[in-house]
């Protein structure tokens, strides 16, 4: 018979991280990181709990700032399970849940140490999609 190698996972004791929030017009994703670049814990706006209950947060509820405020506070108090006081911030995308996360993250008692914007922008490179006209 062969060994079962399962890793048991193991909170890591960390005092410093990252944290990484992505928002796009239709969700938030918020990534904890250590100053490695190893992923501590996560959480995005359909993955926590909305207010109360088991019920999620779906569709169009996914990209509002209180979704993106719910998904940050998860990941603090996470991240505080793992140690972490001190964080950095990098934000990329154009979505509605930027500035709300942030604050969030500073409400749960995390030292901001640094907020960076990350968003990718083109040094005139492809040729853009056609505008949307509504």
């Amino acid at each position: 018979m062969a060994k079962s190698s399962s890793k048991r996972r193991t909170k890591r004791n960390v005092a410093k991280g990252i944290i990484h929030i992505k928002a796009t017009f239709n969700n938030t994703l918020i990534t904890v990181t250590d100053t490695g670049g190893d992923t501590l814990c996560w959480a995005s706006a359909g993955s926590v709990p909305a207010s109360g209950g088991d019920k999620k947060f779906v569709g169009a509820r996914k990209s509002t700032p209180f979704a993106a405020q719910r998904a940050a506070q998860y990941c603090a108090n996470e991240a505080k399970k793992h140690g972490v006081i001190e964080i950095e911030v990098r934000v990329k995308g154009p979505g509605a849940g930027r500035e709300s996360a942030v604050t969030a993250l500073q409400a749960a008692g995390l030292r901001i140490q640094s907020i960076e914007d990350v968003t990718p922008l083109p040094h005139n490179g492809c040729r853009p999609r056609k505008r949307r006209r509504v």
